[in-house]
């Protein structure tokens, strides 16, 4: 569940939780060489085990410069004049706010890690307090977030255990109402890879026409053989059974912060807040 908290200290300065060791680009390059990729480009540098030989296109469709990755960043971070805030919370269409921003939506299993993926990307955001909860399917509603005035982040409810009884209605009537939703990111566990309910929403979301990407998380807690063979499954289902899904996964582990950065870019790039990327 994500709350907004709104005090502000007397000074104007944001109230809430310092921005973790790994949140900021800054830290990342003060690292050594390898853990630095491991962190900003998880993807490709997973690819260096493939066997020689191996397809890598699906590994490098999206890899931006250190500009791009910076100017992302800024989005992300709230300052004077660029608020991050929490806008509402509907369960159907008719209370959801009415915007002409660009708008991405993040949805995924129960206990997949999405509120803890979201609280990454906005660790530069100290006012916007992301909870996480130890009870899978705690997320009951759409919350809205406005980054700004460029963009509007949607954290849907989680599918499966526990899920809204009007779960199905609510999402489907989002997805196929909202006009200017840019892209959806389905999240998709590293460890265990898709599961029968994923591929549900698979299928909804390909029905729908409705572009996406998958982003597998929790890439912290799976081998590094064990994240390398469900990487190569999922760009093969990818590959030969979806239309409307990016072919680049996105890895990323809110623990670690791995891809989180480059998640953030992605973001940026759908939104069409990027003006220059060099690989899209």
């Amino acid at each position: 569940m994500l709350l907004l908290r709104a005090a502000q200290s007397r000074a104007g300065v944001p109230y809430g939780r310092s921005p973790l060791p790994l949140a900021g680009l800054s830290q990342v390059l003060k690292l050594e060489r390898s853990r630095r990729d491991s962190v900003m480009f998880p993807l490709q540098r997973l690819a260096r085990n493939l066997a020689p030989g191996a397809e890598e296109a699906a590994f490098n469709l999206f890899q931006p410069g250190l500009p791009a990755l910076q100017h992302a960043e800024m989005l992300f971070t709230s300052r004077r004049g660029h608020a991050i805030d929490y806008v509402s919370s509907a369960v159907r269409m008719e209370h959801a706010p009415t915007t002409a921003r660009p708008e991405v939506c993040f949805i995924g299993r129960s206990n997949v890690g999405k509120s803890s993926l979201i609280r990454a990307l906005f660790s530069l955001a100290p006012e916007v307090e992301v909870r996480v909860s130890k009870t899978p399917g705690h997320t009951k509603k759409m919350n809205f977030f406005n980054v700004g005035k460029y963009f509007t982040l949607v954290d849907m409810p989680g599918y499966g255990y526990r899920a809204p009884k009007d779960f199905v209605d609510m999402v489907e009537a989002y997805l196929q109402e909202r006009h200017n939703l840019k892209r959806t990111f389905l999240l998709v566990d590293a460890v265990v890879g898709i599961q029968s309910t994923d591929l549900i929403a698979v299928e909804m979301l390909e029905e729908f026409g409705i572009p996406y990407v998958m982003v597998l998380t929790k890439i912290d807690r799976a081998s590094k053989g064990l994240l390398l063979k469900n990487v190569l499954g999922i760009q093969k289902f990818v590959k030969e059974k979806t239309q409307g899904c990016f072919p680049q996964l996105f890895l990323v582990s809110s623990v670690e912060f791995s891809g989180v950065h480059l998640l953030r870019c992605f973001v940026a790039h759908v939104t069409g807040n990027l003006p220059t990327v060099e690989a899209s």
